[in-house]
């Protein structure tokens, strides 16, 4: 049964094989046709050496160049407190904001004003008796010259016999008491000296002491040094405060500073821009040689919101997690032009994009970074139009430009654009110019 199903398979399928044989043994031969170029559309750039200065970016926050804590020398209650002591009201310098009771202060000032008073009077008293004593010397010295002058007549006529013995007597006994008065009216000019100067020091005590007073009295009255916006408010009126009490933080308004941290490969090469042969921190060049650079601040929330800065220092360490150069800016006035929302003023603890630019220097092949490919290659469009692929070193790179050291020349057509795959030989069509 089998065996007859098989044969019976047989004619159809050698009629099949021997139809086929004939067709293909009367079929024309397969035409040869030329294969085209393949070619792509893209943009082309020539290259044209153009000056490039250098530009780093960084990030910083704000922070006031200058702060204030006012702080209670004296204790007391407060009785007066300034209408705009409040967070966030600018009060210019050498406004009263905080008064301490002076009542306690003044007593004492008064008190020591008395003290040294009474000294100064008992100053001219000692003069004064000093002036008196020395009078009374000079006629008890008379005196005494006279009554010497008696006793030397005396003893003459006693030796002559005709004086008594006793005249003597009374005379060297007048003489003696005069001795001693003149004697203790000499030690007490002797003694005015001293009385003196230790009347002198009880005065510089007392002066002390009142400047002292004077001074606790001044701390009664809080100004502030300069124009500030004021933070934090600790005092209030009828208050009693104690030394040592904070009454008021403040910023300063005049300038503001930033902290910006600029990435450290760049750095030399934006500082060499403006010192060839480097920067000695240890003389005063360096000011010079940084405020050649420009310095620009930009709001990370509202690139339109820019500051002119300039850049004062760098500071002397990395930043030990970034591995970054901390550098110093500086904006004068941040207040100045403000008016918000179009304008904002330039406030502590804004986050703000810092960017440092250098002059130019020689003129440098530029192309957009994303035409260099794989770090080194380069797609270029060739004389006959053909895709090349070209090493090339790069500089650095900057805002989306790479700065091309060796590789490129003028008159280079670069093709911006991704082309892929991107075969040798292929041909190229810049775009705008069609088919």
């Amino acid at each position: 049964m089998k065996r007859t199903r098989i044969l019976r398979l047989l004619p159809p399928v050698a009629v099949g094989i021997g139809l086929a044989v004939w067709l293909i043994s009367g079929a024309e031969p397969p035409e040869r046709v030329e294969g085209e170029v393949r070619s792509v559309t893209a943009r082309v750039l020539t290259v044209t050496p153009q000056e490039v200065p250098p530009r780093l970016h960084g990030y910083g926050t704000v922070r006031p160049a200058r702060s204030w804590q006012a702080v209670a020398e004296v204790a007391g209650a407060v009785t007066y407190r300034h209408p705009d002591l409040e967070t966030g009201k600018i009060i210019p310098a050498g406004t009263k904001v905080l008064e301490i009771d002076t009542t306690r202060y003044d007593l004492a000032l008064r008190q020591a004003m008395a003290d040294l008073a009474a000294l100064r009077a008992e100053r001219a008293q000692i003069d004064l008796e000093a002036e008196n004593t020395q009078s009374i010397v000079k006629i008890e010295q008379d005196r005494l010259a006279l009554a010497e002058s008696d006793l030397e007549r005396v003893r003459t006529l006693v030796e002559q016999g005709t004086a008594p013995e006793s005249r003597l007597d009374e005379q060297r006994r007048a003489t003696l008491l005069l001795r001693r008065a003149v004697r203790e009216l000499e030690n007490t000019l002797a003694l005015v000296p001293s009385r003196r100067a230790r009347l002198e020091a009880q005065i510089a005590r007392a002066e002390a002491g009142r400047d002292r007073a004077r001074r606790e009295l001044d701390l009664t009255r809080i100004e502030t040094p300069f124009a500030v916006r004021i933070g934090k408010v600790h005092a209030e009126r009828h208050q009693f405060v104690p030394a040592g009490g904070p009454l008021v933080t403040a910023d300063g308004t005049a300038r503001a500073e930033v902290t910006a941290q600029f990435p450290i490969d760049g750095f030399p090469r934006l500082v060499g821009a403006v010192a060839g042969d480097g920067v000695d921190l240890q003389t005063a060049d360096q000011e010079a040689v940084l405020g050649k650079l420009d310095a620009q601040l930009r709001l990370v929330s509202d690139m339109r919101q820019t500051w002119q800065a300039r850049v004062i220092r760098i500071e002397n360490a990395l930043d030990p997690q970034a591995r970054s150069v901390p550098v110093v800016l500086s904006v004068e006035a941040p207040y100045a032009g403000a008016h918000p929302p179009l304008s904002l003023p330039l406030v502590p603890n804004m986050y703000v994009e810092a960017i440092l630019t250098g002059p130019p220097g020689a003129p440098r092949v530029v192309i957009p970074a994303n035409a260099v490919h794989e770090g080194d290659t380069v797609y270029l469009r060739d004389q006959q139009g053909r895709l090349a692929l070209r090493t090339v070193e790069v500089g650095w790179r900057q805002d989306g430009m790479a700065v091309i050291n060796e590789g490129l020349s003028e008159g280079d057509e670069v093709i911006v654009d991704d082309v892929v795959p991107a075969l040798p030989g292929l041909r190229v069509i810049p775009a705008g110019q069609g088919q």
